[in-house]
């Protein structure tokens, strides 16, 4: 446990503050784009708990983990952002409520 530095609790509430500002922007918004921004944020807010426990037990796996999830989250904005273009290709209107189903 390392006695320097930001304590755990700040961590955790920044991390729970950015989760919460995500999952209130994708219960709230209708634009794909935003919704995938909102996603992005509650998966940053989840790295910022992982480096925290991480640092206040002095071990690199959160940190590792965290890598993968940006990764992950990384390959997830590349194939949302393709689908968010093909679907703007093909009529001007994007709502995600609209949204029902994928024409080829």
């Amino acid at each position: 446990m390392s006695g320097s530095g930001v304590p755990l609790l700040a961590y955790l509430l920044v991390s729970g503050a950015m989760f919460l500002i995500g999952l209130l922007g994708v219960m709230i918004r209708r634009n794909p784009l935003m919704v995938l921004l909102a996603v992005e944020l509650m998966l940053n807010g989840a790295n910022v708990t992982l480096v925290g426990f991480s640092r206040f037990w002095d071990t690199t796996d959160g940190q590792t983990f965290a890598l993968v999830v940006m990764v992950v989250a990384a390959a997830e904005v590349v194939i949302g952002l393709g689908l968010v273009v093909a679907v703007y290709r093909q009529r001007l209107r994007l709502n995600i409520d609209e949204m029902t189903r994928l024409r080829g």
